[in-house]
């Protein structure tokens, strides 16, 4: 090998940890401000984020820019982390090492790995300053007295289950429900909690909105208004 392409191999591996800087601090950047991959491991969002009754693991892009400057609406499907009070609605995969835990920490960072345990998806029904409770005469979920219109809703609960509230939501949370109403443990099942069942604001992560896998069902993620906005 001459002297000129020794040098220029000299100067790529010299200039490689560099690179892979650079692109973990790209990939870091792009996680934390603008967009995340995200594995979805529990059946409580069927059918929206599962096309088949008892389906999971689709893989969900969950963006982040739509709550630089608003807050949550109805209809949006959020990512959060929940409250010390909710329990995983999935297990949680433990590392047993330092390496099993980088890999799970990337899987994590790509949507391929389950999420943490305390990471869930829900849909936002109602938010700061809102009366939510259930049910009406045809058994609908109210908020401030008028019911919701919920297309989404996949296998509700029984009619004779669904009473709670009214619950009236402090400013700066929201409540959550998923559409795969008759498991789901969302705000409803955590109505005695100091929290009354709501979520930080602070705690979502972002917005889902699109699904990346399977590949059969690649597309946006639906976010009707149920309150009836436009």
């Amino acid at each position: 090998m001459t002297e000129e392409p020794q040098r220029r191999r000299r100067s790529w591996l010299r200039e490689l940890p560099i690179l892979l800087v650079v692109a973990l601090v790209l990939a870091v950047g792009v996680k934390t401000f603008l967009v995340q991959a995200f594995f979805i491991p529990s059946g409580s969002m069927e059918k929206t984020l599962h096309g088949c009754p008892g389906c999971t693991g689709d893989r969900v892009l969950v963006t982040k820019p739509p709550y630089w400057f608003a807050d949550p609406q109805p209809g949006d499907v959020v990512v959060f982390q929940g409250p010390d009070t909710w329990e995983p609605e999935a297990a949680s995969e433990q590392p047993s090492n330092w390496f099993s835990g980088a890999l799970l920490a990337a899987g994590r960072a790509i949507g391929v790995a389950p999420p943490a345990g305390d990471d869930f998806v829900k849909r936002v029904v109602a938010v700061g300053g809102q009366t939510v409770q259930c049910c009406d005469v045809q058994g609908r979920v109210t908020v401030d007295a008028k019911p919701l219109d919920e297309p989404y809703i996949y296998e509700n609960t029984p009619i004779d289950r669904r009473a709670f509230g009214p619950v009236t939501v402090p400013q700066g949370r929201l409540f959550v429900m998923g559409d795969h109403r008759s498991i789901s443990a969302d705000s409803t099942q955590h109505l005695r909690d100091r929290y009354g069942g709501t979520i930080a604001v602070d705690d979502v992560i972002g917005k889902v909105s699109m699904i990346v896998w399977p590949l059969s069902r690649f597309g946006g993620v639906d976010d009707p208004d149920p309150q009836g906005g436009p």
